[in-house]
Protein backbone atom coordinates (compact mmCIF):
# COMPACT_ATOMS: atom_id res chain seq x y z
CA UNK A 1 0.00 0.00 0.00
CA UNK A 2 1.10 3.55 -0.69
CA UNK A 3 -0.01 6.67 1.18
CA UNK A 4 0.76 10.03 -0.39
CA UNK A 5 0.67 13.20 1.73
CA UNK A 6 0.60 16.71 0.29
CA UNK A 7 2.56 19.12 2.47
CA UNK A 8 3.51 22.76 2.44
CA UNK A 9 5.22 25.30 4.62
CA UNK A 10 3.53 28.44 5.88
CA UNK A 11 4.96 31.81 6.83
CA UNK A 12 4.92 32.93 10.45
CA UNK A 13 4.96 36.73 10.70
CA UNK A 14 6.76 38.61 13.48
CA UNK A 15 4.65 40.81 15.74
CA UNK A 16 6.24 43.87 14.16
CA UNK A 17 6.62 43.76 10.37
CA UNK A 18 6.73 45.79 7.18
CA UNK A 19 4.89 45.13 3.93
CA UNK A 20 7.01 45.05 0.79
CA UNK A 21 4.86 45.24 -2.35
CA UNK A 22 2.35 42.40 -2.27
CA UNK A 23 3.88 40.60 0.68
CA UNK A 24 5.49 40.92 4.05
CA UNK A 25 9.22 41.65 3.89
CA UNK A 26 11.15 38.37 4.20
CA UNK A 27 13.09 39.76 7.16
CA UNK A 28 9.97 39.35 9.28
CA UNK A 29 9.08 35.82 8.19
CA UNK A 30 9.97 32.35 9.38
CA UNK A 31 8.57 29.16 7.86
CA UNK A 32 7.22 25.98 9.40
CA UNK A 33 5.27 22.88 8.45
CA UNK A 34 1.60 23.74 7.94
CA UNK A 35 -0.32 22.70 11.06
CA UNK A 36 -3.01 20.71 9.22
CA UNK A 37 -0.37 18.93 7.14
CA UNK A 38 1.45 17.91 10.31
CA UNK A 39 -1.64 15.95 11.36
CA UNK A 40 -1.89 14.44 7.86
CA UNK A 41 1.74 13.26 8.04
CA UNK A 42 1.14 11.73 11.45
CA UNK A 43 -1.96 9.91 10.19
CA UNK A 44 0.03 8.51 7.27
CA UNK A 45 2.86 7.33 9.51
CA UNK A 46 0.39 5.66 11.87
CA UNK A 47 -1.16 3.82 8.91
CA UNK A 48 2.34 2.66 7.91
CA UNK A 49 3.12 1.50 11.45
CA UNK A 50 -0.12 -0.47 11.67
CA UNK A 51 0.20 -2.17 8.29
CA UNK A 52 2.61 -4.28 6.30
CA UNK A 53 4.69 -2.93 3.43
CA UNK A 54 3.21 0.60 3.51
CA UNK A 55 5.16 3.40 1.83
CA UNK A 56 4.60 7.05 2.78
CA UNK A 57 5.46 9.65 0.14
CA UNK A 58 5.19 13.41 0.63
CA UNK A 59 4.62 15.81 -2.25
CA UNK A 60 4.97 19.57 -2.13
CA UNK A 61 4.83 22.53 -4.48
CA UNK A 62 7.41 25.06 -3.39
CA UNK A 63 10.88 26.59 -3.69
CA UNK A 64 14.11 25.16 -2.32
CA UNK A 65 13.28 26.72 1.06
CA UNK A 66 10.49 24.17 1.49
CA UNK A 67 12.96 21.29 1.64
CA UNK A 68 13.67 22.09 5.28
CA UNK A 69 9.98 21.55 6.04
CA UNK A 70 9.85 18.41 3.89
CA UNK A 71 12.81 16.97 5.80
CA UNK A 72 10.79 17.40 9.00
CA UNK A 73 8.07 15.19 7.51
CA UNK A 74 10.72 12.66 6.50
CA UNK A 75 12.16 12.78 10.01
CA UNK A 76 8.74 11.91 11.41
CA UNK A 77 8.51 8.75 9.34
CA UNK A 78 7.77 9.50 5.69
CA UNK A 79 9.91 7.41 3.33
CA UNK A 80 10.62 9.82 0.48
CA UNK A 81 9.55 13.15 -0.97
CA UNK A 82 8.84 14.90 -4.26
CA UNK A 83 9.03 18.68 -4.76
CA UNK A 84 7.55 20.40 -7.81
CA UNK A 85 8.98 23.79 -8.78
CA UNK A 86 10.69 25.80 -11.49
CA UNK A 87 11.28 29.40 -12.53
CA UNK A 88 7.87 29.75 -14.19
CA UNK A 89 6.10 28.82 -10.95
CA UNK A 90 8.34 31.14 -8.95
CA UNK A 91 7.22 34.11 -11.05
CA UNK A 92 3.61 33.75 -9.93
CA UNK A 93 2.46 35.83 -6.97
CA UNK A 94 -0.46 33.52 -6.20
CA UNK A 95 -1.06 29.80 -6.65
CA UNK A 96 -4.75 29.12 -6.13
CA UNK A 97 -6.25 25.75 -5.19
CA UNK A 98 -6.96 24.78 -8.80
CA UNK A 99 -3.40 25.55 -9.88
CA UNK A 100 -1.86 23.66 -6.95
CA UNK A 101 -4.08 20.66 -7.68
CA UNK A 102 -3.06 20.78 -11.36
CA UNK A 103 0.62 20.76 -10.36
CA UNK A 104 0.11 17.87 -7.94
CA UNK A 105 -2.08 15.75 -10.23
CA UNK A 106 0.61 14.30 -12.55
CA UNK A 107 2.80 13.38 -9.57
CA UNK A 108 -0.10 11.62 -7.87
CA UNK A 109 -0.99 9.76 -11.07
CA UNK A 110 2.59 8.57 -11.43
CA UNK A 111 2.81 7.48 -7.80
CA UNK A 112 -0.62 5.79 -8.00
CA UNK A 113 -1.28 5.80 -4.23
CA UNK A 114 -4.12 4.02 -2.46
CA UNK A 115 -4.70 7.00 -0.17
CA UNK A 116 -3.96 10.70 -0.54
CA UNK A 117 -3.94 12.73 2.68
CA UNK A 118 -4.01 16.51 2.68
CA UNK A 119 -4.44 19.07 5.43
CA UNK A 120 -7.89 20.66 5.45
CA UNK A 121 -6.30 24.02 4.71
CA UNK A 122 -3.06 25.95 4.94
CA UNK A 123 -2.47 28.55 7.61
CA UNK A 124 -1.64 31.28 5.10
CA UNK A 125 -3.89 31.20 2.01
CA UNK A 126 -6.65 29.18 3.74
CA UNK A 127 -8.37 28.21 0.49
CA UNK A 128 -9.35 24.87 2.09
CA UNK A 129 -9.96 23.49 -1.40
CA UNK A 130 -6.74 21.94 -2.73
CA UNK A 131 -7.44 18.42 -1.47
CA UNK A 132 -10.98 18.14 -2.83
CA UNK A 133 -9.97 19.83 -6.09
CA UNK A 134 -7.21 17.27 -6.49
CA UNK A 135 -9.72 14.45 -5.87
CA UNK A 136 -11.98 15.85 -8.57
CA UNK A 137 -9.13 16.00 -11.08
CA UNK A 138 -8.09 12.44 -10.25
CA UNK A 139 -11.67 11.15 -10.20
CA UNK A 140 -10.98 9.70 -6.74
CA UNK A 141 -13.50 9.29 -3.97
CA UNK A 142 -12.99 11.85 -1.21
CA UNK A 143 -14.01 13.02 2.24
CA UNK A 144 -13.22 16.44 3.69
CA UNK A 145 -12.58 17.60 7.26
CA UNK A 146 -11.86 14.10 8.53
CA UNK A 147 -11.30 13.79 12.28
CA UNK A 148 -11.22 9.98 12.49
CA UNK A 149 -10.10 7.47 9.88
CA UNK A 150 -10.47 3.69 10.23
CA UNK A 151 -8.81 1.88 7.36
CA UNK A 152 -9.75 -1.59 6.13
CA UNK A 153 -6.98 -2.26 3.62
CA UNK A 154 -8.23 -5.75 2.77
CA UNK A 155 -11.66 -4.40 1.83
CA UNK A 156 -10.16 -1.43 0.01
CA UNK A 157 -12.23 1.05 1.99
CA UNK A 158 -12.12 3.40 4.96
CA UNK A 159 -14.72 4.51 7.49
CA UNK A 160 -14.31 8.18 8.27
CA UNK A 161 -15.82 10.66 10.68
CA UNK A 162 -16.29 14.10 9.14
CA UNK A 163 -16.67 17.33 11.07
CA UNK A 164 -19.64 19.30 9.76
CA UNK A 165 -21.02 22.75 10.49
CA UNK A 166 -23.01 23.36 13.66
CA UNK A 167 -21.19 20.72 15.69
CA UNK A 168 -22.56 17.85 13.60
CA UNK A 169 -20.53 14.81 12.60
CA UNK A 170 -20.96 12.43 9.69
CA UNK A 171 -19.85 8.80 9.54
CA UNK A 172 -19.37 7.48 6.01
CA UNK A 173 -17.56 4.71 4.14
CA UNK A 174 -15.28 5.65 1.26
CA UNK A 175 -13.83 3.25 -1.29
CA UNK A 176 -10.15 3.49 -2.16
CA UNK A 177 -8.33 5.07 -3.87
CA UNK A 178 -9.46 8.21 -2.11
CA UNK A 179 -8.41 11.66 -0.96
CA UNK A 180 -8.99 12.63 2.67
CA UNK A 181 -8.47 16.16 3.98
CA UNK A 182 -7.34 15.89 7.60
CA UNK A 183 -8.58 18.07 10.44
CA UNK A 184 -6.46 19.07 13.42
CA UNK A 185 -7.07 16.93 16.48
CA UNK A 186 -7.38 13.64 14.60
CA UNK A 187 -4.19 12.49 16.33
CA UNK A 188 -1.21 13.84 18.26
CA UNK A 189 1.66 14.69 15.89
CA UNK A 190 4.96 13.31 17.09
CA UNK A 191 8.20 15.15 17.52
CA UNK A 192 10.98 14.10 15.21
CA UNK A 193 13.57 12.01 17.05
CA UNK A 194 17.30 12.69 16.69
CA UNK A 195 17.61 9.40 14.85
CA UNK A 196 14.75 10.38 12.55
CA UNK A 197 16.36 13.75 11.83
CA UNK A 198 19.62 12.05 10.89
CA UNK A 199 17.87 9.50 8.69
CA UNK A 200 15.86 12.25 6.96
CA UNK A 201 19.04 13.72 5.51
CA UNK A 202 19.61 10.57 3.44
CA UNK A 203 16.03 9.86 2.36
CA UNK A 204 15.23 10.57 -1.30
CA UNK A 205 13.90 14.04 -2.15
CA UNK A 206 13.26 14.38 -5.87
CA UNK A 207 12.80 17.80 -7.50
CA UNK A 208 10.66 17.99 -10.64
CA UNK A 209 10.06 20.86 -13.04
CA UNK A 210 6.89 21.49 -15.03
CA UNK A 211 8.44 19.65 -17.97
CA UNK A 212 9.39 16.71 -15.75
CA UNK A 213 5.73 16.17 -14.82
CA UNK A 214 4.47 16.75 -18.37
CA UNK A 215 3.09 20.26 -17.90
CA UNK A 216 3.75 23.64 -19.49
CA UNK A 217 3.27 27.21 -18.27
CA UNK A 218 -0.38 27.28 -19.33
CA UNK A 219 -1.18 25.29 -16.20
CA UNK A 220 -0.35 28.42 -14.20
CA UNK A 221 -3.08 30.54 -15.82
CA UNK A 222 -5.60 31.56 -13.19
CA UNK A 223 -8.65 33.83 -12.96
CA UNK A 224 -7.44 34.94 -9.54
CA UNK A 225 -4.89 37.68 -8.99
CA UNK A 226 -3.26 39.13 -5.93
CA UNK A 227 -3.89 42.88 -6.01
CA UNK A 228 -2.91 44.28 -2.62
CA UNK A 229 -1.63 43.50 0.85
CA UNK A 230 -2.37 45.73 3.81
CA UNK A 231 -2.45 45.61 7.57
CA UNK A 232 -6.08 45.76 8.77
CA UNK A 233 -7.05 48.65 10.98
CA UNK A 234 -7.51 47.88 14.65
CA UNK A 235 -11.16 47.66 15.63
CA UNK A 236 -10.57 48.56 19.25
CA UNK A 237 -8.07 50.03 21.65
CA UNK A 238 -6.23 48.35 24.47
CA UNK A 239 -5.49 50.07 27.76
CA UNK A 240 -2.28 49.03 29.47
CA UNK A 241 -2.05 49.55 33.21
CA UNK A 242 1.44 49.96 34.63
CA UNK A 243 2.60 49.61 38.21
CA UNK A 244 2.23 47.14 41.04
CA UNK A 245 -0.66 44.74 41.54
CA UNK A 246 -2.52 47.03 43.96
CA UNK A 247 -2.09 50.10 41.76
CA UNK A 248 -3.16 48.40 38.53
CA UNK A 249 -6.12 46.74 40.27
CA UNK A 250 -7.27 50.15 41.43
CA UNK A 251 -6.92 51.59 37.93
CA UNK A 252 -8.92 48.70 36.47
CA UNK A 253 -11.63 49.11 39.11
CA UNK A 254 -11.88 52.79 38.22
CA UNK A 255 -12.35 52.03 34.52
CA UNK A 256 -15.02 49.42 35.25
CA UNK A 257 -16.80 51.79 37.59
CA UNK A 258 -16.76 54.57 34.97
CA UNK A 259 -18.37 52.17 32.47
CA UNK A 260 -21.11 51.14 34.84
CA UNK A 261 -19.89 47.60 35.52
CA UNK A 262 -21.36 46.25 38.75
CA UNK A 263 -24.02 48.91 39.14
Amino acid sequence: MKVLVTVTDVAVVDDEFEIDGLGVDERYLTYELNEWDDYAVEEAVQIAEAGDDVEVVTVTVGPERVEETVRKALAKGADRAVRVWDDAVAERDLLDAETKAALLEPVVREEDPDIVLSGVQSGDDSFAATGVTLAERLDYQWAAVVNQLDLDADAGAASVHRELEGGLEELTDVDLPAVFTIQTGINEPRYASLRGIRQAQTKPLEVKSLADVGLDESVLDSPLSWTATYEPEAEGEATVFEGGAGETAGQLAGVLRDRGVGE
